[in-house]
């Protein structure tokens, strides 16, 4: 099974980060989860985006808040699809975070959750991986199928 990364431009951003790590642990996808800045280790971000492929993973999640270059930086170095996660900051509520991620250049995409989307970021991940995983597969149809059970129940005991 391909890895997920996940990179983060801060260590502010795990909280967000934590969520993803969780739905992945759940589906017991392998991950790796790194700190590298787009502004302060360009580098270090740059290199592990050129050799994410033949290091095994199968897309990268990338969460950032504020200027929020991080998924696009990683993007611009790889051809494995990124996922990017707008962090909220005290800046503008993660509206400039979101934009930034969403408003990427024609020919370099970056896929976008919901600001602070760490678990959707995961979700969409999976089902990444799934497209050629059916063991993958099963489980996501799985998770939909007691989420809606879920629902449903909480339906049933409504008394209003």
């Amino acid at each position: 099974m391909k890895k997920v990364a996940i990179i983060m431009g801060s260590d502010s951003d795990l909280p967000i980060v934590e969520k993803a790590v969780g739905i992945l642990k759940s589906f017991e996808v392998p991950y790796e989860v790194h700190i590298y800045s787009a502004h302060r280790t360009p580098e270090e971000a740059r290199e592990f985006s050129k050799k994410a492929r033949e290091n095994g993973f199968g897309c990268i999640i990338a969460a950032a808040g504020m200027a929020a270059h991080l998924a696009g930086a990683i993007a611009a170095n790889t051809t494995l699809p990124v996922i990017g996660i707008p962090c909220k900051s005290s800046c503008l509520d993660g509206m400039d975070a979101l934009l930034s991620t969403v408003m990427m250049p024609s020919g370099i995409p970056v896929a976008t959750v919901a600001i602070n989307g760490g678990a959707n970021a995961a979700l969409l991940a999976i089902e990444i991986l799934a497209v050629y995983d059916t063991d993958l597969a099963d489980k996501l149809q799985a998770k939909r199928a007691a989420d809606t059970a879920a629902v449903l129940e909480k339906d049933r005991i409504l008394k209003i």
